[in-house]
């Protein structure tokens, strides 16, 4: 029978804890690439030139249709045989902020559509540039819409890191399989693991609401 040891407990915090900055490190590098990648290719499927968007809409679906775990073997292994050598940091970042930008690029997309076309018509007839059309228009209405999709896929990619220790990331699952395997103690690591996963994921997720509804009202949206 399993007894709870409080002794082993206290014992192996400090590394999770490190590891747990290693988990929010990778989460939160990961998630900026997303942003900022899944913004140009939200953008790239809008541009007049149809042999783009279609090229940048089949690598969106490619994306999203298969598993993140081949995508990050991918970078790190198959990378090296085309001259990109990368750490498994950076692999991993890499490869999770690229899988989210797909994702990130489908809620920018529907929140573009949002948009009413009379305001695409609007700067259309006093010439503004696609820049500051874009930009100074049409993107800050089509934040709010987006905002909900934007949140989940943050507390998504949070959930997702224990991926990136099949190359080796000393993030959170990575630190709580080595420790098991150290003591040939699973129930304490595995425990603590799944109580910092929701420590974080259930504030962020709060956090993520209070924003949302904030921009709503610095908005002026009632809704």
């Amino acid at each position: 029978m399993f007894e709870w040891r409080w002794d082993f407990t206290f014992e192996i915090l400090p590394r999770l804890l490190w590891a747990t900055l290693n988990t929010l490190t990778a989460a939160g590098f990961g998630y900026a690439i997303a942003l900022v990648v899944g913004l140009l290719l939200a953008l790239a499927q809008r541009t007049p030139y149809r042999p783009m968007t279609f090229i940048v809409r089949e690598a969106v679906e490619f994306i999203r249709s298969t598993p993140l775990v081949l995508q990050i073997f991918f970078v790190f292994y198959v990378g090296p045989q085309f001259g990109i050598r990368l750490s498994p940091w950076t692999s991993g970042m890499i490869a999770i902020g690229l899988h989210y930008a797909a994702y990130l690029s489908e809620v920018y997309r529907a929140g573009l559509d949002s948009v009413p076309k009379g305001q695409w018509e609007a700067c259309k007839a006093i010439n503004l540039s696609t820049r500051r059309t874009y930009f100074r228009v049409i993107i800050p209405q089509a934040l709010p819409p987006a905002l909900p999709g934007m949140g989940n896929y943050l507390v998504g990619i949070f959930k997702d890191t224990p991926m990136l220790s099949v190359i080796g990331v000393a993030e959170l699952m990575h630190t709580a399989n080595a420790l098991g395997s150290e003591t040939y103690r699973f129930l304490e690591p595995y425990t603590l693991v799944g109580i910092i996963f929701l420590a974080i994921s259930l504030p962020t997720a709060a956090g993520l609401r209070g924003f949302e509804a904030w921009v709503r009202r610095s908005l002026g949206m009632t809704k």
